[in-house]
């Protein structure tokens, strides 16, 4: 249901956005009432209010931004150089859904996705769909793990959050400091953890993973 308002919003602004184009094109030809010009512009403030008060806003942007994730342009790096791979850090303290905690270091040994994400972040909204495509095509690889750090202060938002999506990836709770090494200002911001503890890629922002590149890299590790 929510999902459908969320396709109709983004139908209405881009009507309107076309419509306020349209209007824009006449008045060189016939200059337009300032009464017009109020209802136009009163009738655009009062979608992107409602997006703003529902707080649908964060997914109607994500969704805008997640069209530039299907160009192919935005990618992770994974041609990282030699003097720019680090040790990763184990040292990670984290939550589980249901708030119990869990052993970072328990990974060690295994190829490690680890994101940083928040259902306040677009960016992050736009790429969860392709990382979930990704989830599904190697979650029988039992070397390679999923470890999504929600940043979330509103737990049950992050929860309720996923569940409306059907995200099925492992999500965890960041339960204190992160250690300096993922210490990234960015949201959302992805390294890759190789199986000999090396930080061998490191993304900040959007990218598009679900690629062919992007698995034999995975794999590869």
């Amino acid at each position: 249901m929510l999902s459908a308002r969320i396709s109709f919003l983004l139908f209405l602004s881009y009507r309107l956005l076309i419509f306020k184009h349209h209007i824009i094109k006449k008045k060189e030809k016939k200059k337009k009432g300032f009464k017009r010009e109020l209802i136009e512009w009163g009738a655009i403030l009062s979608v992107l209010g409602i997006l703003y008060v529902t707080g649908l806003h964060t997914e109607v942007i994500g969704g805008l931004q997640r069209v530039l994730l299907w160009t192919g342009i935005i990618t992770p790096n994974i041609e990282m150089e030699d003097t720019d791979i680090v040790d990763a850090s184990y040292n990670l303290p984290l939550l589980t859904l249901d708030e119990d905690q869990f052993s970072f270091s328990e990974f060690k040994g295994k190829t490690v996705f680890l994101n940083f994400w928040a259902t306040w972040c677009p960016p992050c909204i736009a790429e969860m769909p392709n990382i979930q495509a990704l989830y599904d095509d190697i979650d029988d690889n039992e070397n390679i793990v999923f470890v999504m750090v929600s940043l979330d202060e509103d737990k049950d938002k992050a929860r309720s959050f996923l569940k409306r999506k059907d995200f099925t990836m492992p999500v965890y709770f960041l339960n204190g400091r992160k250690p300096g090494v993922y210490d990234s200002s960015v949201v959302p911001t992805t390294y890759i953890i190789s199986s000999k503890g090396k930080i061998v890629s490191e993304r900040r922002g959007m990218a598009n993973y679900n690629t062919r590149k992007f698995k034999k890299f995975l794999r590869s590790l």
